[in-house]
Formats: structure tokens, sequence, C-alpha cells
């Protein structure tokens, strides 16, 4: 028998010892207890009630235990009763920034961008799927054969995707992505995901009101970034956010977040990113920030960013600065409304100021690769040139990624935008510094 199946035994065997234990007293809880009456008070509050019940239903029949065994079954049975199940702990560990359960017997988490075996498991199928009702049931949800995927957020931000059999071969699978933590630009350097010089680059662009694209893989960190670029916007600006599931959290004090809805049961009430995109058009709005581009509402944005609505943030999923534009050339297209390829690749080329590209590297950390302008102009083909490259060397014996960022002067355009709008031009991005990296036609 494997390392593997050795530990899955144990945990299955173990698993299976606490099961009649924490059932039976979720059982029981649930009988004594309206939970109605427990509406009105705060989790925290119910939590400590329960723990309470709980706790005198364990001393009058349970077996004889250690305290931190006896703490143990406590939270197992009130996690089961009002939580979800053994993902409780897990949701509560920070450091954790994803949960895929795929079937009950197989949870993987990330941690430091590292996938990890996690520790724990479900019993059986059938408690999985009572976690999975939870989930969905919070969101007017449902999960069955006729509609065996879902989107969902949890309370507390958390992005869920449900898929089940028979499109899952494994049994259900849950994946859970974590509310992104704030950093400041500044707290990226300290980790490494860019240099000082690009932190005061793209904090000028910013201030500039220059119109940004992050564009990465998914999980490379583009909303932890769009997060942090946005803290360079002023405070007396109003903001209107757009996404499909809330996850940016903005400091200043005139910010309108706006969320997409799914369609209902039912089939109706959908309101969609293009939507609300449009909408955002008529609340007089001084920077838009859209969460994601993956659709139709690209051609929206375009035509929001071409009539005025400058300083605008965006992400779009891209593998490089150049598949990024054309990307959004492409998402673009899908809109009904049957505009030339040159009329759209006017749109981009006017639009998009700056493509700052971000990637997750072999050693699971976020790095900014390169930011690149946007040369080209009216309906000429992409052209690009490089503000900041990182060059990457190749993986020694600690499987670390190192290099070195090298940075190039920017276009006189861009240069001529920051000055007119009173903003210095750092001092590595002037011809001083170094050269101007040659513009290239995007491939």
């Amino acid at each position: 028998m494997g390392l593997r199946d050795r530990i899955a035994s144990e945990r299955e065997q173990s698993s299976r010892a606490a099961l009649d234990g924490t059932e039976h007293y979720r059982r029981r809880l649930l009988e004594e207890v309206d939970f109605a009456e427990l509406a009105e008070l705060t989790d925290t509050q119910r939590r400590v009630r329960l723990e309470r019940i709980v706790g005198r239903m364990v001393t009058r029949e349970g077996p004889v235990m250690t305290t931190s065994q006896r703490s143990a079954l406590i939270r197992r049975v009130i996690d089961e009763a009002i939580g979800l199940g053994v993902l409780e702990p897990l949701l509560a560990d920070e450091s954790i920034t994803e949960i895929m359960v795929n079937g009950p017997g197989d949870v993987w988490i990330e941690r430091d961008g590292r996938i990890e075996l996690a520790e724990v498991r479900f019993t059986s199928e059938s408690q999985l799927y009572q976690t999975i009702d939870r989930i969905v049931s919070q969101v007017n949800r449902r999960v069955d054969e006729s509609s065996p995927m879902v989107d969902a957020r949890l309370p507390t931000g958390e992005r869920v995707n449900v898929i089940i059999p028979p499109l899952s071969l494994i049994g259900p699978v849950i994946t859970i992505r974590r509310f992104p933590r704030r950093f400041t630009l500044s707290q990226l350097v300290e980790m490494g995901t860019l240099d000082d010089p690009t932190r005061r680059a793209l904090s000028a662009f910013v201030r500039a009101r220059l119109n940004i694209v992050i564009s990465g893989g998914t999980g490379a960190g583009k909303t932890t970034l769009l997060n942090a670029l946005s803290s360079a916007i002023l405070e007396r600006e109003r903001i209107v956010t757009i996404e499909e599931a809330a996850e940016l959290r903005l400091q200043q004090p005139h910010v309108i977040p706006l969320e997409a809805r799914p369609a209902n049961v039912e089939g109706k009430g959908e309101v969609t990113i293009r939507d609300l995109v449009r909408n955002s058009l008529r609340m007089r709005p001084d920077r838009i920030i859209v969460g994601e581009v993956r659709g139709v509402e690209t051609l929206d944005m375009l035509q929001a960013l071409n009539t005025g609505h400058e300083g605008s943030l965006v992400t779009v999923h891209a593998n490089t600065a150049d598949d990024a534009l054309y990307r959004l050339e492409t998402l673009a297209t899908m809109s009904d409304l049957r505009i030339p390829h040159g009329a759209l690749r006017e749109y981009i080329n006017n639009a998009i100021h700056v493509v700052v590209q971000i990637e997750r590297g072999p050693d699971g950390l976020r790095r900014v690769v390169e930011v690149a302008v946007v040369a080209s102009s009216r309906g000429e083909p992409f052209r690009l040139q490089t503000a900041m490259r990182f060059e990457a060397e190749p993986l020694g014996p600690d499987r670390r990624l190192t290099g070195r960022p090298r940075h190039y002067a920017l276009p006189d355009r861009i240069a001529d935008h920051l000055m007119l709008a009173g903003v210095d031009v750092p001092a590595a991005f002037q011809l001083a510094a170094g050269e101007a990296a040659p513009t290239r036609q995007a491939e």
C-alpha cells in the first residue's frame, strides 16, 4: 500500500469513528433547538449558544474524552448543523486561497501558490450533497440533474462553483475561491510581485487617468493587482465597479459596487455584466472598473472608454500582453452588432493605453512579467512597446524562479500624457535611464 493509500485509509477510519458521535449529536441538536429563534442572533452569538447546548449533551451522554477531543467534537457538530461541515476549518484558515473538493474523499487546497492534499474529507457522498445544498440555498439556487452546474457566493465573499453528475464523473465537485486579501502596491513589492520602479510607473498611469488592462491566466493574481492599483485613484472621484461576483474592496469613500445576477430557477431575472456596463454610463462615473470582461460586454466597455470615461481599469484572461488585445477584439465580435474588424481595432487602439501582464510562476509566486504600452493607433494592426519586462533565469535546484526586471523609456505620447496630468515620469522609465524598447506587432 502506498503512502497516499495509507493516509487515505487512516483518515477514513478516523472519520468513520467520529461520524457516529457527530451525527448523533447533530440530530439531537436539530431536535431540541428551534433555529428560527436563533435567527435574530449574530453568527458568533448563535455559535456560542449552540456550543453550550452541545457541551451539556456531551457531558451527560458522551464517553470519557480529553478536553481537545471534546472541543473538536462540539466544533464538528456545530459545523455540520449550521456551517459547511468539514470545510469550516479550511475556511477559517486565512493562508488557504483555494479549496477544491473532488468527490467526498478527495479535498485539495492551495496555500502560498502551491496545491496540496488536505487532511479532511467527507464521510459520504450524502454529507457532501448536504454541504452543497446549504451553499446554493443561501443564494436561492438549486443543483440537480436538470441544472448540474451553479456559481454562488458565500456570505463571507468566497466564490463557489459546483458541478455534479452526470457532468462530473467523480462525484460532486466544489471549488471555493477565497475572497482576495487586499494588498497595497508597496506590499506587492515586498512580496516580489513587482519592483519599486514599476510600482511608481503603474501608480503614475492610474493618477494620469490612462486606461489599463490587467491580463493573466486563472489564479494569476489579476484581481489582487487591480485592488492594489485602485489605491492610486483620488478619493474625490466617483468609482463604479462591475463584477460577476463582487471581490473588489476599494477604500475610496465614493464607490458604487455593482454585481451581476444569474437567472432564477425559472430562468428569469438575469442581469448581465453588459447590462451593468450600459447602466453605469448613466451614473456619472469618474472611473469604471470592470472586474473581468469575458463576453459581449467588451464592446460596450470599449465604447465607454472611447466616449470620455478615461482612467478605467479592467481585467481579461490572456497568456500574454499581445494576446490580451486580440482577446478583447474576439470578445467584442460576440456582440449582436456587426462591426468591421477595422472599426474594432480602432476602438481598442484608441481606448487602451497600457497592458499589464501578470503570471503565476512555477514557484507559485505571482509576478508582473510585462508592462506594455499600446503604440498602434486608429485601425492599424496592434503594436506594443515594452516599458518593463521581467527577464527570468533558468530554475535552480530549489525550484525558485529568479531574474530581474528590465525597464525601458516610455514613448513620447505616454510621457507627455503624464506630464500634462501633472504626474512625474518615473526615473527608470526616462530616456536618460536607458533605451526605448522598439515597438512590435502583436502576434
